[in-house]
C-alpha cells in the first residue's frame, strides 16, 4: 500500500485524533512529546481519511543525546553504575524512538480502518510510560535522559518505509521492534545479575507491552496481505530485501514470538535465516 501526501484542505484536522498524533511527533522536548501523546485522548475526533502535509524536521527530538554510528555507542561493564545507566540510556532511546514510531505511523497513513489508528494509539501510550519508567530510573541513578550517545537505527528504517504502510509494518514493528522481544530476557538477567533489580523489573513491564505491540503490528501486516492476496512470509522476504532490513540472528524468544502472532511456518523461516 503505497500512499502519497496532499496538503489538507484548509488545514482542517489539527486536533482531530490523528492531528495531535502529528502535533506530539513534531515536539522536540521530551516533557512535551509525553504532554502531547496525554493530550490524545480517546474523545478526540477521528478522520481516518483526513491527509496531512508534515512539517520540516520530523520527528522533534531534543538537541541530546547526540546520534551517532550504531558502532559508536560504547558497550560499557554491568559491574559499574555508569555501565548500567549506559544500558537504560539506550533503553530509553529506543523507547523514544518507539513513541515516535506509534506517532508517525498514526498521521501518516490515510484510510486506513478506525481500529487502526485507537491500536497505535495505546501502543503509543505504552511506548511513552516506558520511556518515562526507563527516564526516571536513570534519574534515580544520577543521570538523566541524554547524557550518552545514541543512534538512530529505528527512525532510518522508518524514513526507508514512509510511502509504504505494508513495508513499515513488516520492517518496524515486525522486525526491529520484535528483536527487543529476542533481547529482553538477556537484558533483564544482565541487569539483575549485577544486583539492580529495580531497572530489571522494568525490563519486564516493557517485555510484557511490547509482545501486545508486536502482535498489532502482526495482525495488521496480515491483514493488509490478506487484501492483496499476497503470502506473508514470501512478501516480507521481499520488503525485507528491497528496504535493506537487517538479517536476523538468533537466539529467538520463540515464546513471546507466538505470543506476539507469529506462526509456526514464519518462525521456521526465521530459524532457516
Amino acid at each position: 500500500m503505497d500512499i502519497k501526501t496532499v496538503p489538507p484542505a484548509g488545514g482542517e484536522g489539527q486536533d482531530s485524533l490523528r492531528g495531535l498524533a502529528l502535533r506530539a511527533l513534531a515536539a522536540t522536548a521530551w516533557q512535551d512529546k509525553l504532554a502531547g501523546v496525554r493530550a490524545i485522548t480517546d474523545a478526540a475526533v477521528l478522520d481516518c481519511a483526513q491527509v496531512f502535509v508534515p512539517p520540516p524536521a520530523l520527528p522533534g527530538r531534543p538537541p541530546l543525546p547526540e546520534l551517532v554510528a550504531p558502532s559508536l555507542v560504547r558497550q560499557r561493564s554491568m559491574a559499574t553504575l555508569e555501565g548500567r545507566a549506559a544500558l537504560l540510556h539506550a533503553l530509553a532511546h529506543i523507547e523514544f524512538n518507539a513513541v515516535n514510531l506509534a506517532l508517525d505511523i498514526m498521521w501518516r497513513f490515510a484510510g486506513m480502518p478506525e481500529a487502526f489508528y485507537r491500536d497505535w494509539l495505546r501502543v503509543a501510550r505504552e511506548e511513552a510510560h516506558h520511556f518515562d519508567l526507563l527516564r526516571r530510573r536513570l534519574e534515580a541513578l544520577g543521570y538523566a535522559y541524554g547524557d550518552f550517545p545514541a543512534h538512530n537505527g529505528l527512525w532510518d528504517m522508518a524514513q526507508r518505509t514512509e510511502t509504504n504502510l505494508l513495508a513499515r509494518l513488516a520492517l518496524v514493528p515486525r522486525t526491529l521492534e520484535a528483536r527487543g522481544l529476542d533481547a529482553s530476557p538477556q537484558i533483564r538477567d544482565k541487569l539483575a545479575g549485577a544486583g539492580d533489580r529495580e531497572s530489571a523489573a522494568i525490563v519486564d513491564i516493557i517485555l510484557a507491552d511490547e509482545i501486545g505491540h508486536v502482535a498489532i503490528g502482526n495482525f495488521w501486516y496480515k491483514r493488509l496481505c490478506e487484501q492483496e492476496g499476497r503470502d506473508p512470509i514470501a512478501c516480507y522476504a521481499e520488503l525485507a530485501q528491497r528496504h535493506g532490513a537487517p538479517r536476523l540472528r538468533g537466539p529467538f524468544n520463540l515464546e513471546a514470538r507466538r505470543a506476539a502472532g507469529f506462526d509456526e511456518a514464519e518462525l521456521a523461516a526465521l530459524q532457516a535465516g
